[in-house]
This record gives C-alpha cells, sequence and structure tokens, in this order.
C-alpha cells in the first residue's frame, strides 16, 4: 500500500508527542489500558504489552487527544504504522495482512 504523506510539520509532531506523554501518565489512560485488551485484534494481552496508539496517526496529521488514541498490542501498533482506519481494514483484508 502506498503512503501518501501530507506535509506535517516536525514541531507538530514534536507537540503532540508531548501532548500523548502526558496523557499516558492520567488515569483516563489507566481505566482505559486496566482490562489488557488490544483495540484493533481484541486480544486480551495485559496492561503492560499495550502501546498508546493514535487512530490517525501523527504522520498522517492525527492529534493527542482522547478520541484519537486507543491502547494496542505491540504486534498491531507495529503493523498499523502510519495507516488511516480505513487502510488498515483493507490491509487486514490482504493476503499481506493474513500472513503477519
Amino acid at each position: 500500500m502506498c503512503f501518501d504523506p501530507i506535509d506535517v510539520s516536525e514541531s507538530h509532531i514534536r507537540r503532540e508527542k508531548e501532548k500523548a506523554r502526558r496523557l499516558r501518565k492520567s488515569h483516563w489512560w489507566n481505566a482505559r489500558i486496566e482490562k489488557g485488551v488490544c483495540y484493533y485484534c481484541g486480544r486480551r494481552v495485559g496492561r503492560e504489552n499495550l502501546t498508546m496508539d493514535h487512530v490517525v496517526p501523527l504522520a498522517r496529521g492525527g492529534r493527542s487527544t482522547k478520541g484519537n488514541l486507543v491502547p494496542a498490542c505491540k504486534d498491531c501498533n507495529n503493523r498499523k504504522r502510519y495507516l488511516l482506519p480505513v487502510e488498515w481494514e483493507e490491509y487486514l483484508k490482504s493476503p499481506d495482512g493474513l500472513q503477519e
């Protein structure tokens, strides 16, 4: 799948990563990861194995807001990379998505 980058400044990404770091320490985030379930695959991996994922990636203009942050297992987060939700769904249906 081709990634067509938009012009996202480094300062935007830096600012949003800082917001994400603050949210990761919040009561809200602790409640989100309490059950230890990945948002994407639904597997119970334990809270210590969850990462914070931006549904709309920062590189695609996403923001570090509660509505754009979800707990994801490391496998899903690494595979999703910079994909938008619709692209992620297409990837999962593709032969490449089934192999991993």
